[in-house]
């Protein structure tokens, strides 16, 4: 084969490819459509090379070209920053805020059934004793629930409690689409805290219950009520589709939440410092308590604040949906 007779038959073809792939901003639908033919035309150009002549300029060339023009229409490999920033500031963001009036009703069910657990309990001396021995649930009220603070080292209790309530989150979502678990766990939690409060109660030490849980328990029960929120609205999506099929309703609702499972693991590791270092911290029980306060103010700001912005902008959390929320603001 002669080779410059081809490159000569094909030059213009080969340099419209070219302009092509380095043109700036937006291709038309029929500048996409011509990159995409020349591309293919080029491609087979680059076959026959290889193939009569082995490796050649020519085709090194040719074969450059090619993988700009693939680029142009298949986008480059995005920056591991940019993805963790665009996740960060958009997709999680979004994706928190999908669930807020969800996560709002489960923290009214778990507090309601929570108050009504430990109202009961307290009120009635023989249900109380089927939870232990009058010794028993006496040391727990002295003793025993601070001393689970800080019975072991603080970095291993942080590391537990962490991946313990990671796990939990991580469930609810996984598990959502069952519409039992969730509601299970929920009133698992519920109860525990209810049942634990009435101890408490009944050994008048409720102050010392609201005050160890308040600084970490803020923040770590805001997440597991995220967390069942996006199980259940996983769930809801395979039940009322609305005009998506099931199967749809339910892969682009997953998608999003997905989202909210990764993201969890960060907060409730904020969590886990705070319950394992401030909660049993000879300090000042309202500067625990602020510190408490302030990470549940973060939280809700990054859920509610930058998650409307998001929102707004089109994002839905879809991880597989790259940079759509600031596309629309450049656009704006």
């Amino acid at each position: 084969m002669d080779l410059d007779a081809l490159a000569a038959a094909r030059h213009d073809d080969w340099q419209r490819l070219d302009a092509l792939a380095r043109s700036r901003g937006r291709l038309s639908g029929p500048e996409a459509d011509e990159l995409i033919e020349r591309y293919q035309a080029a491609a087979s150009d680059l076959s026959l090379i290889q193939t009569t002549a082995g490796s050649t300029a020519l085709g090194d060339r040719l074969s450059i070209s090619l993988a700009k023009a693939r680029l142009r229409f298949t986008g480059a490999p995005r920056n591991p920053l940019a993805q963790f920033v665009h996740f960060a500031v958009w997709s999680l963001p979004a994706a928190l805020y999908r669930v807020r009036w969800l996560t709002l009703a489960v923290t009214i069910v778990t507090v309601a059934v929570s108050a009504l657990v430990a109202w009961w309990l307290a009120a009635d001396p023989r249900a109380l004793a089927n939870l232990g021995t009058d010794a028993e649930l006496q040391q727990l009220a002295d003793e025993g629930f601070v001393a689970y603070y800080s019975e072991n080292p603080a970095a291993s209790f942080a590391g537990s409690v962490w991946t313990n309530n990671a796990w939990i989150a991580a469930q609810c979502i996984a598990f959502g689409i069952t519409g039992v678990w969730v509601p299970y766990v929920i009133l698992q939690n519920a109860m525990n805290l209810g049942s634990t409060g009435a101890v408490m109660i009944a050994y008048d030490e409720v102050d010392t219950f609201f005050l160890h849980l308040a600084p970490h328990g803020l923040l770590e029960l805001t997440c597991v009520f995220v967390a069942a929120a996006a199980g259940l609205r996983i769930f809801w999506a395979w039940v009322a589709p609305g005009r998506r099929t099931r199967a749809e309703a339910l892969a682009e609702d997953a998608r999003a939440l997905f989202s909210v499972a990764i993201g969890l693991v960060f907060f409730l590791f904020v969590s886990g410092l705070i319950e394992a270092f401030v909660t049993p911290a000879p300090w000042p029980w309202p500067v625990k308590i602020g510190i408490g306060v302030l990470a549940l103010a973060g939280f809700l700001a990054y859920m509610l604040v930058l998650g409307r912005r998001a929102w707004l902008a089109g994002e839905t959390g879809d991880l597989t949906e790259p940079e759509a929320g600031a596309r629309r603001i450049v656009a704006g």
